[in-house]
C-alpha cells in the first residue's frame, strides 16, 4: 500500500493538476512493474486517493477565493441549507468565474431567420475593436452558427488544468460553441432540457474566460430552455438584446421575449431591427423588403430602447459563409456604420443596465 501511494504521488509530481488527475490503477500499476494479484487493489486505492486530494483542494481553493471576496452581499459566500457540499462548491466556482465579466449580452430573436447570430457576431467583433475585452458564447446547443459566422468550423477546444480553453480570435475576442466538441457538421445534439442547462453551465463556470468587459451570448430563437438557463446562471449585471425584423410576424413574437425578460428580471439594452431596407445596386434606391420601421415601434410599444436599424447588404451573406467579420471588412459600407452605431448604443446603454438581482434559481425554477 505504501509502495503503491508513493508511486502515486511521484508520478502526480511536476504534471498539471489536469494532468494528475488521470493517473489510474493501471498507471501505478505499471510504473511498480506489477503487484501480486491480491495487492492490485492497493494501486487503485492510492489512484483514488490521489484524485481525491486534488478534487479537494481544487474546491477549497474556489471557497477561499470567494471567502476573501470584499461583496458582503454575496449570496455565494454561505452554503444553502438544502444544497450538497459539492453544489455549494460549483455555485461557488460559477459565481467566481461571473464576477470576472462586466457585462453579460444575451442575444435573443423572437424566431428564427432575423439575423441574429449574425449580429451577435458582428456585435462581438465590433466591441473587440472598440478596445474591450470580448467573450463570444453560443448557447444555441442545436444549431449552433457562430464556429461558421467567425471562421472557426473545423475548430476544437482542448483543456488546460481542469479548464476548457477558449478559441481566440486577435487579442480581445474568446469563442466558445457546442460545434467544437462535436466530432463533424453531420453530427446532431439530441438533447433535452437538463443536459442544455448542464452544458450552458459548465460553459460559463468552466471556461477560462479571464478578465473580460462583454459576454456576448447567443441563444436560439424563443424563450426555452437556453436563454431561461442563461437568465438563471450568469448573474448581475446583464441585459437582453432582442433582434427582429420588421414584419409583423417577427414582431409578434418579439413582444414574447420582452415579456419573458420581466418575467426573469433581465433588462432590456434594446431592440434592433435587422434587415431594415435595401439600397438597389443599380439605381441606388431604397426597397423596404420587409417594411421598415416596426422595430421601433414595438420598442416605443414595450417602453424599451430602440437601438437601430441595420439594412441588408449581400456582403453580410458573402462574409457569413466565408467566416470573414463584415463589421471589419466593409467598414464604410451603410450596414457596417448602421452597426457601429448601434454599437456605440449599446456600450452606452449597458452601462445604465440595472443591476438588482435576478430571481433565484429555485423561484424561477
Amino acid at each position: 500500500s505504501r509502495a503503491a501511494g508513493s508511486m502515486a504521488t511521484e508520478l502526480a509530481t511536476g504534471k498539471l493538476l489536469k494532468e494528475a488527475l488521470q493517473i489510474k490503477q493501471k498507471d501505478v500499476l505499471e510504473a511498480l512493474g506489477g503487484l501480486p494479484k491480491e495487492s492490485e487493489h492497493c494501486a487503485l486505492l492510492a489512484a483514488d486517493t490521489l484524485q481525491a486530494a486534488i478534487r479537494d483542494y481544487q474546491g477549497r481553493r474556489t471557497t477561499e477565493q470567494c471567502s476573501e471576496c470584499s461583496n458582503a452581499d454575496c449570496p455565494s459566500k454561505q452554503r444553502r441549507a438544502d444544497e450538497s457540499e459539492q453544489d455549494f462548491r460549483d455555485r461557488q466556482a460559477l459565481t467566481r468565474r461571473m464576477c470576472q465579466i462586466g457585462r453579460k449580452l444575451l442575444v435573443m430573436s423572437g424566431k428564427g431567420g432575423v439575423g441574429k447570430s449574425t449580429v451577435a457576431a458582428n456585435l462581438a467583433i465590433a466591441l473587440s475593436l472598440a478596445g474591450r475585452r470580448v467573450g463570444l458564447l453560443d448557447v444555441d446547443i442545436h444549431g449552433p452558427s457562430i464556429p461558421k459566422l467567425m471562421g472557426l468550423d473545423d475548430a476544437r477546444v482542448v483543456a488546460h488544468e481542469g479548464e476548457l480553453v477558449p478559441l481566440e480570435i486577435g487579442d480581445n475576442l474568446k469563442v466558445i460553441s457546442i460545434a467544437f466538441f462535436l466530432s463533424g457538421n453531420r453530427d446532431a445534439v439530441i438533447w433535452r432540457g437538463p443536459l442544455k442547462y448542464g452544458v450552458i453551465k459548465q460553459f460559463l463556470k468552466d471556461v477560462a474566460w479571464g478578465p473580460l468587459d462583454y459576454l456576448v451570448i447567443d441563444a436560439p430563437p424563443g424563450t426555452g430552455d437556453e436563454p431561461l438557463s442563461v437568465a438563471q446562471l450568469a448573474g448581475q449585471p446583464a441585459g437582453a438584446i432582442l433582434v427582429t425584423t420588421p414584419q409583423d410576424l417577427a414582431i409578434a413574437d418579439v413582444r414574447r421575449s420582452v415579456s419573458f425578460c420581466e418575467k426573469v428580471s433581465m433588462p432590456v439594452v434594446g431592440i434592433i431591427e435587422n434587415m431594415s431596407g435595401l439600397t438597389c445596386p443599380h439605381c441606388g434606391g431604397r426597397i423596404d423588403l420587409f417594411k421598415t420601421g416596426g422595430g421601433e415601434s414595438l420598442a416605443r410599444e414595450m417602453g424599451v430602447p430602440f437601438l437601430g436599424r441595420i439594412p441588408i447588404d449581400p456582403q453580410i451573406v458573402t462574409c457569413g459563409d466565408g467566416g470573414i467579420p463584415y463589421i471589419h471588412r466593409f467598414a464604410d459600407s451603410p450596414a457596417a456604420r448602421a452597426f457601429a452605431e448601434v454599437i456605440n448604443r449599446v456600450i452606452a446603454a449597458s452601462e445604465t443596465v440595472s443591476k438588482e438581482p435576478s430571481l433565484t434559481e429555485g423561484e424561477k425554477q
